[in-house]
């Protein structure tokens, strides 16, 4: 049993298909299994779900994602780009900035989709609906979980309209129900020691508006992201996506949020490091009003260090690590977690799954987003984050990358498959890279063009 129908929960149940007869999807929104494949004709495919907040501001596939999507549903990539998805490479035809820096783009040879939230959802969960053994549970609260002589043997569920608790069975439950995952309550009522918490608090905040935006303004692109920089901590992106429609997100930290009237967002816009939002917010026609989302700082949850943990059990997705969104981790990270645990399945059986075991496995498959993302965030004014010797040493020498990435393709797509989560962050430091960043004089990295 899957708790939770989002992304996560999603592509864990596509995964459980290989390894169970039956699979049961539980989710608090009523869910839809159909899609046309055409974007225009139905708007409900763009529908934001009550249970995700986040749904109408700007998402992504990391590469690595889009690699388990495809992996998962074979033909997926191309079925999305001939349904209308703008497509292109993942650095060639991405406009990345970062501290104040456009990096240099140059083609990978990997695809990258812009799209909507909603409407990738939509795709994968009619693929998902449609697989032999799944039943799905929309409309329905998650009461507890059950259990038996350390095993959890499935959870309690109640329509959300109404009507009995009704038990339902399972060899695994699977809890991916999100930044608002009861788990550690769960394990507590059990017996069992809570796992610990890290964090990382940014009060962030995404403020989104859809345009109808001329292609052409992005010259070429599908998607312009700009980072924050020490100078100015805010950012946004502008995204393509299906039915001629365009996101573009503007967002802060620290209460530095975006206003969601017109004219200042507009002047938001004009503060952020680089020109390319506001420009093409100036030369656009906006279809709907502005929304605001705020999360307050990535969380992880120690799973991975806890000595005992019932059998039958498991957690994945933002129920086990909720990262900053700025990053754009979540989805493909939750896609790498679904894989590993496929894995652990296919080596161990369902009856010697150990989810102790599991949670180590994937401690690597964190621990490197985890560190680009608080890594990151620890860098700007006012978040409260390491500031021991290792930082600032790691932090200028970043400094330096970003300038030198502005201008060398060798150094913008090293960093392109870390942030892609296909390289560790410590391919930054090979001595090819590193001869880059250092080979070019102060003079020249203050000389880099910013536009």
């Amino acid at each position: 049993m899957v708790l939770g129908g989002s992304m996560a929960g999603l592509l864990t149940a596509r995964v459980l298909t290989e390894h169970f007869g039956r699979v049961t999807i539980v989710e608090r929104d009523e869910l839809s299994g159909s899609w046309s494949g055409d974007p225009e004709a139905d708007p409900r495919e763009r529908e934001t779900r009550r249970g995700v907040p986040q749904g109408r501001h700007a998402h992504g596939l990391l590469a690595a994602g889009l690699d388990v999507v495809e992996g998962l549903f074979p033909g997926a990539t191309a079925e999305l780009v001939a349904a209308g998805v703008p497509s292109g490479d993942v650095l060639g035809n991405v406009r990345f900035c970062v501290s104040g820096h456009r990096l240099r783009q140059a083609p990978t040879g990997r695809t990258a989709l812009s799209f909507s939230r909603p409407y990738l959802e939509n795709y994968l969960r009619s693929k998902v609906f449609a697989l032999p053994g799944v039943e799905v549970r929309g409309g329905h609260d998650i009461v507890g979980i059950d259990a038996d002589a350390g095993r959890v043997t499935g959870a309690r569920v109640q329509r959300r309209d109404g009507g009995p608790v009704e038990g339902i069975a399972a060899d695994l439950v699977v809890d991916a129900t999100g930044r608002g995952s009861r788990a550690p309550r769960w394990l507590a009522d059990l017996g069992y020691e809570p796992p610990r918490e890290e964090q990382l608090h940014v009060d962030l905040a995404y403020v989104s508006r859809h345009y109808k935006v001329d292609p052409a303004l992005l010259d070429g692109d599908i998607a312009i992201i700009i980072g924050p920089s020490a100078q100015a901590p805010r950012g946004g992106a502008v995204m393509l996506q299906e039915a001629g429609r365009a996101v573009i997100t503007l967002f802060g930290i620290l209460g530095d949020h975006a206003p969601l009237e017109d004219e200042g967002f507009r002047a938001y816009a004009r503060r952020l490091p680089l020109p390319y939002a506001a420009e093409i917010i100036e030369a656009s026609v906006p279809l709907d009003d502005a929304v605001k989302f705020r999360y307050p700082g990535s969380t992880r949850h120690r799973y991975d260090r806890l000595r005992r943990f019932p059998r039958g059990f498991v957690v994945v997705g933002d129920a086990m690590c909720s990262f900053n969104p700025m990053y754009g981790q979540g989805m493909s990270v939750a896609g790498v977690e679904a894989l590993r645990l496929g894995d652990a399945l296919a080596r161990d059986g369902a009856d010697g799954f150990d989810a102790l075991r599991f949670f180590r496995a994937v401690r690597p498959v964190i621990d490197i987003p985890w560190q680009i993302a608080t890594g990151g965030d620890a860098a700007l004014p006012g978040v409260d984050g390491p500031r021991d010797a290792r930082t600032r040493m790691v932090n200028r020498y970043l400094d330096r990358l970003y300038a030198a990435a502005a201008h060398d393709e060798a150094v913008s797509l090293a960093f392109s498959r870390v942030t892609n989560l296909l390289d560790p962050p410590t391919a930054l430091l090979r001595p090819a890279i590193a001869a880059r960043v250092f080979g070019r004089s102060v003079h020249e990295l203050r000389a880099t063009p910013r536009r």
